[in-house]
């Protein structure tokens, strides 16, 4: 999108008042690559009843399936791959891009870019591809190795971010805890982060970073978070099971005593830090006493946020080969299970929130209802995790953008409710004009 702005395209959310539609895919299981088609499908049919002349095909699902998709998708008029994002241009307008494969991709500070989510908060992405041998994923087989950003590209860019009005900022990666270790820089996520929290901003800035790998988790890189004000006490950890039988066989190691023990070093470390992990259930060989052994985990580690995955048997996947595959339908009722047991879990420790007073990031009137503004904690991660429903307020109304005193009324499973106080943050500055490479998206 970057790209196509600075050469002047106009880019729009209406497939129906588009020239050119672009469908940008993921095929990491199979629920993934079905959404990309049904969505590549209906994109389609804009050239039949609109103004499209071309649809484009982009992402992951191109990697995989270059060769099926012209065969078996005519609709499709052109693909860029994953490492091919800077041809996107000459495909649009027509041109036959240069046909060399390109180098592992990776943007910097001076790629163009559009910010794709509201204005308030944007994710940079601070290293590409993956090193470890998860025998369930095939990302490391479509991005490529680990490759870092340079350090100083990702602090130019969150200034950038931060001076156009962004107040929080999301690090992603394959492997966010390995940042930093292909240059040769020692504690680089760690050292990182402290930095970016040393960036000048107006107002109060968030940052947090996600999918942190659990055996890179150092003492260092804890003791920066409960550090700095603004870094986020949030730790992102997916740790996929608590069986040491399953995670031998996914290739990860580990066990879910370990988990438990740096469970408890990253609590006593960080204060009221939240916790978010995800689950494979189903995985080849996954007994009913393995499954047991995670269940009993989540018990334990009474984590604040949890998403369970139903496991997905990828045909280029190491675990393919595995035999002891599980029916669908057992893996139905493990990720039911597993799910009921965290929604109690969820739910009573929400209820122990009931009273207190917690800043939120004003997200906007809420899209269920024009009764309530929809807000987060800045331990509830965008997109994934629950929200704050605001109900009543003191004083100004609310603004999204805003970060404002909240106090807690009410709990549910996942969200919460509550009412803000009179204490606003005045007049928003007004971001700094024209923040290139960063184009502001129309919102």
């Amino acid at each position: 999108m970057g790209h196509l702005a600075e050469r002047g395209h106009v880019l729009t959310s209406e497939p129906g008042d588009a020239e050119v539609l672009v469908v940008n895919t993921c095929s990491f299981i199979d629920p993934a690559k079905q959404e990309s088609i049904d969505t590549i499908l209906e994109m389609a049919e804009f050239k039949k009843s609109g103004v499209a002349r071309k649809l484009i095909v982009a992402g992951c699902m191109v990697e995989r399936y270059r060769d099926q998709i012209r065969q078996q998708l005519p609709e499709v008029d052109a693909l860029v791959g994953t490492n091919e994002l800077s041809k996107i241009v000459a495909v649009c307008e027509g041109f036959e891009p240069d046909a060399k494969i390109s180098e592992p991709y990776l943007y910097h500070d001076l790629t163009p870019r559009v910010l794709a989510t509201a204005n308030h908060f944007a994710y940079i992405k601070i290293a590409e591809g993956c090193d470890h041998p998860c025998s369930f994923c095939v990302i490391p087989q479509y991005r490529g190795k680990f490759r870092s950003r340079r350090f100083e590209s990702v602090i130019v860019e969150a200034t950038r971010l931060f001076a156009s009005g962004v107040r929080e900022i999301n690090l992603i990666g394959q492997d966010t805890t390995s940042y930093g270790e292909d240059l040769g820089i020692k504690d680089g996520l760690s050292n990182l982060m402290a930095r970016l929290a040393q960036i000048e901003t107006a107002r109060e800035k968030w940052i947090r970073f996600l999918y942190c790998y659990p055996n890179r988790i150092t003492q260092k890189l804890l003791d920066t978070i409960a550090e700095h004000a603004a870094l986020v006490k949030y730790i992102d950890m997916p740790l996929q099971h608590a069986s040491s039988s399953v995670l031998k066989r996914m290739k990860r190691g580990s066990h879910g005593d370990f988990f438990l023990k740096l469970l408890e070093r990253i609590r006593a470390t960080i204060p009221g830090v939240a916790i978010r992990t995800s689950m494979i259930v189903g995985f080849p060989g996954e007994t009913d006493a393995d499954f047991e052994i995670l269940c009993d985990f989540v018990k334990a580690a009474e984590l604040d946020r949890l998403g369970v995955f139903s496991y997905s048997d990828e045909d280029t996947s190491a675990s393919f080969h595995l035999d002891s595959k599980v029916d669908g339908r057992a893996i139905y009722h493990r990720k039911r299970k597993l799910m009921a047991l965290q929604r109690r879990i969820s739910k009573a420790r929400n209820r122990t929130m009931i009273g207190r007073e917690v800043d939120v990031l004003i997200e906007g009137p809420s899209a269920d209802t024009d009764l309530l503004w929809q807000a987060r904690m800045s331990t509830q991660a965008p997109e994934i995790d629950g929200f704050c429903y605001v109900n009543d307020f003191a004083g100004a109304p609310p603004r999204r953008g805003e970060i404002r005193r909240m106090r807690i009324t009410e709990a549910h499973d996942y969200d919460l409710i509550g009412t803000l106080d009179a204490r606003s943050e005045g007049p928003l500055p007004i971001p700094a004009a024209n923040a290139f490479p960063i184009l502001a998206a129309a919102r």
